[in-house]
């Protein structure tokens, strides 16, 4: 992990549970999970069928275990909820995930920590 990166944000993140990332799907993203120095903001939605309850829960428990500096927001939509077309689209649910995200980058990237 790159420790300069300040803030990260990830929606959705099919496949940390599984293992199944990349090339040849056996990636370790959670062992290296306690790698991340900058905080992260992490959304998720409630009905996604590619990240369950259980896979949610792995790697929240990896985060909290690895004492990393996280947000965890889930809301009650099914994947790609930000993606502005289709019938996944939430906009409310959109607009209040920009607002965290932007708040997030200009606190760590903007006049605060940078």
């Amino acid at each position: 992990m790159n420790q300069d990166v300040l803030a990260s944000v990830c929606f959705y993140a099919t496949d940390i549970h599984t293992r199944s990332l990349g090339k040849g799907k056996n990636d370790n993203t959670l062992d290296r999970i306690g790698e991340i120095k900058g905080e992260l903001l992490m959304g998720w939605g409630r009905q996604d069928p590619h990240i369950p309850l259980k896979g949610r829960a792995k790697i929240y428990n990896a985060l909290t275990d690895n004492d990393v500096n996280f947000q965890w927001h889930e809301f009650n939509n099914a994947h790609a909820f930000l993606r502005d077309e289709g019938y996944r689209y939430d906009p409310a649910s959109t607009q209040i995930s920009n607002s965290m995200i932007l708040e997030l980058f200009n606190r760590k990237l903007g006049k605060g920590d940078a």
